[in-house]
């Protein structure tokens, strides 16, 4: 009987060993499917974030599908202040007649509720408008652009023949210095016109979101261009803010209703020369060689570099290139290009450094 005991016993002892062992054995492959589960699910966590999109910075200044408005804007110093160009995106100066200058602000998915004084039209401002698809705004015109708006097809509005209620003039200047309009205004007029209000073509600059510095430029903390000896601009830099503010004939520029200064992110010089038209009325209207390769400047966050400014036909787009011929990148902020005369005597000075 002893020895059944001892047997029954050890049988015991021999089944709860193998069921400790296979309890033990279950743990293990539980604990190690589990561990998988987590290192499975960690991998796809980490692949989702690894894929995720990630979301690209667009440039703001010149953004959407509106077409570019184009407005002709009076520089003469009667004139002062103007509406509106702190709201362009581009604004082209370029000489007229007497020396003075004229201004073509270019406006593009903005409400502008007061643009000018509007002015007449000049044919060479026709180029920039046709290479930037505007809608072409103006307050009469001069004999050669009122030949050229329809030779191009070119879409335009003139304010002379349009009701006070969309080119309005105000009080508190003098005629011919004083006539207003709005970008609401314009883009009623134009879609009673039939013209497009949309365009996919691409801007003339190229923008990129992230900061141009022009490291290996010049200092540019003045930015001086004598447009004639009537008309000379200076940008000063303003270094908190980034920009540029413009003064004209030793004047600060300031806005119509604001009072704000008038500022930009980006300036470009191109050196390209204007002449006297012989056109038998003798009021010294001008004309520009603009068709060519023009040097120039591209000046940004206090720098200047040297660039070239190639244009091959009125309505084609002027490139911008650097010396080595890459085309210029462009910090995203409004631009002013000021066309000057080959001999202007442009000055772009540097702050001076501050040594103890």
């Amino acid at each position: 009987m002893k020895n059944n005991g001892t047997k029954v016993l050890i049988v015991i002892l021999i089944i709860l060993i193998l069921a400790a062992g296979g309890l033990m054995a279950y743990k293990i492959i539980k604990d190690k499917e589990n561990k998988e589960e987590i290192n499975e699910l960690e991998e796809n966590q980490n692949e989702n974030i690894i894929t995720a999109p990630v979301e690209e910075k667009k440039v703001q200044i010149f953004n959407g599908n509106d077409r570019p408005i184009a407005v002709m804007i009076d520089n003469h110093n009667l004139a002062w202040p103007q509406g509106g160009l702190n709201k362009a995106y581009l604004v082209y100066e370029i000489i007229v007649e007497g020396g003075e200058t004229r201004l073509m602000a270019l406006f593009k998915g903005v409400d502008v509720s007061k643009i000018g004084p509007v002015r007449s039209a000049r044919h060479y401002f026709l180029d920039y408008a046709m290479e930037n698809d505007a809608i072409y705004t103006h307050f009469g015109w001069s004999p050669q652009a009122q030949s050229d708006i329809p030779r191009y097809s070119i879409n335009n509005i003139n304010g002379i023949t349009e009701s006070s209620t969309n080119f309005w003039r105000t009080t508190d200047k003098k005629s011919p210095h004083n006539v207003a309009t709005s970008t609401s205004a314009i883009l009623k007029m134009a879609e009673a016109k039939g013209y497009n209000t949309k365009s996919i073509k691409e801007s003339v600059l190229n923008y990129v979101t992230d900061n141009v510095n022009l490291e290996d430029g010049i200092s540019a903390t003045t930015v001086t261009i004598p447009h004639s000896t009537l008309q000379t601009v200076r940008y000063e830099y303003d270094e908190e803010n980034q920009i540029y503010k413009r003064y004209a004939r030793n004047k600060a520029q300031t806005d119509w209703d604001t009072g704000n200064s008038i500022t930009t992110k980006n300036i470009i010089i191109t050196f390209c020369d204007n002449h006297t038209l012989d056109d038998g009325e003798n009021k010294g209207r001008q004309g520009l060689y603009n068709i060519g390769t023009f040097d120039g400047y591209y000046i940004t966050n206090g720098k200047a570099i040297k660039i070239k400014c190639i244009k091959e036909a009125r309505n084609l787009q002027t490139k911008y290139q650097d010396l080595e011929g890459n085309e210029i990148e462009v910090n995203d902020g409004n631009t002013w290009i000021n066309i000057c005369p080959t001999n202007a005597k442009v000055e772009i000075e540097g702050q001076e450094e501050i040594t103890e």
